[in-house]
């Protein structure tokens, strides 16, 4: 595979003009989070949230840009944990703006530049971490919504 393509565990989330890519490892709230986000768009905290992907994601570079597109076969569906898999609308692709790491191990009240962001594939993107046990949603909102004060 080309090293600039690559699938990975993850899901997205189209939040406004860009995506918000999920990563984290298993039962970490990937998909608790995507739903959050969508839910979110759907009474007005964000003005747009839809789904890009859950689960398993899709990463290209076009025009040194991270584009995210859903797996084939996992198009449109997402994981409600206590409801299953459900069909939602979805977008079949979108250009990642942050990075959520869930669970991570280098979190801090004031986290580091370096922690800041990440790269991916060659893209450098801002990164946002999540420390295990921490509500995601509304620091995600947050990030979303406010500028940086540095």
């Amino acid at each position: 595979m080309d090293p600039t393509n690559s699938t990975v565990h993850a899901s997205a989330v189209l939040t406004g003009a860009k995506a918000t890519l999920i990563r984290g490892p298993a039962g970490s709230g990937k998909s608790r989070l995507a739903w959050g986000l969508v839910t979110a768009g759907a009474q007005g905290l964000l003005p747009l949230a839809r789904l890009v992907a859950d689960d398993r994601v899709f990463l290209e570079i076009r025009s040194r840009r991270l584009l995210v597109r859903p797996a084939r076969e996992l198009a449109g569906m997402i994981e409600i944990r206590g409801l299953g898999i459900r069909r939602i609308e979805f977008e079949p692709a979108a250009v990642v703006g942050l990075v959520v790491d869930l669970d991570a191990g280098d979190t801090d009240r004031l986290p580091e530049q370096k922690a800041t962001n990440v790269v991916i594939n060659g893209v450098k993107l801002p990164r946002l971490a999540v420390a295990t046990g921490m509500a995601a949603l509304p620091l995600v909102l947050a990030a979303l919504r406010t500028p940086s004060g540095g």
